[in-house]
């Protein structure tokens, strides 16, 4: 690996991670697409779709961690909304990540491109008098909130992505969380699920260790900053930074797969 390669991809972990920690998601939402067009672009390498959702799998599993511990004060853990969504997140996305390798590349962007679209449509619902709930008045259904994480943990698992740029939606317009308690406790769930979708990459060789490592390197530096901004700014930007990442990365895998 020459300085180039490792610039390159530091950098890619660390804004990928940034916005991971500000937002509650894994960031793979923007490192995907990153790292399989970026590389190839300036010329220091080409990752397969296998390669990139491998390496996004293990790079998440260190971003969250350190969005998290910075979340981990101020009451915005609902540990109940954990429980649920991460036990069933993480056989989803176990299931999804060992069952990848039998997927060709074209398929697996294809599941990227669906999920993306789905949270782009989302992330436009209005999201009214949401944040006017009081943290400890929070309520929401048990068992929607385990089944639909459960899904998106098969999806997410196959592309290596842990869920959280779907989870966030599902979160604040279907259970009806309030913004800055759904970016911290998907933060957490999100963890949870990289653990299944890493394992079942690692497992299947789908890993390159190189690139991974920087990234883990970027994501532990540059997720808790990202939290601590999240903190400071107003909730309806965060919302509005969210979806318009989302739909800007649906257009650009939809481009490409038509």
């Amino acid at each position: 690996m020459d300085v180039s390669f490792i610039v390159v991809i530091f950098l890619i972990g660390f804004i990928g991670s940034y916005i991971s920690g500000m937002l509650g998601i894994g960031g793979s939402i923007i490192k995907y697409p990153m790292l399989l067009y970026i590389p190839p672009l300036v010329g220091v390498a080409a990752f397969s779709a296998h390669e990139v959702s491998g390496i996004s799998a293990v790079q998440v599993f260190f971003a969250t961690i350190g969005g998290v511990w910075a979340y981990r004060k101020g009451g915005y853990l609902n540990k109940t909304l954990i429980a649920y969504m991460g036990g069933s997140i993480l056989i989803g996305s176990f299931v999804g990540g060992y069952g990848s390798k039998l997927m060709s590349e074209g398929g697996i962007n294809l599941i990227y491109g669906i999920l993306a679209l789905i949270a782009a449509i989302m992330m436009f619902i209005p999201k009214k008098g949401l944040d006017d709930i009081p943290l400890e008045q929070v309520t929401f259904n048990k068992w929607l909130a385990a089944l639909l994480s459960l899904i998106v943990g098969v999806g997410a698992g196959i592309v290596g992505a842990a869920g959280a740029f779907l989870l966030v939606p599902i979160m604040l317009v279907v259970l009806k969380i309030p913004t800055r308690m759904t970016i911290a406790s998907s933060l957490a769930i999100t963890f949870i699920s990289s653990i299944g979708a890493t394992v079942g990459k690692v497992t299947t060789g789908q890993v390159d260790y190189g690139p991974a490592a920087i990234m883990v390197v970027a994501s532990l530096i540059a997720s808790p900053l990202g939290a601590m901004a999240g903190k400071k700014v107003n909730t309806k930007w965060l919302q509005m930074i969210l979806a318009l990442l989302i739909t800007a990365t649906t257009i650009k895998i939809w481009w490409d797969i038509l």
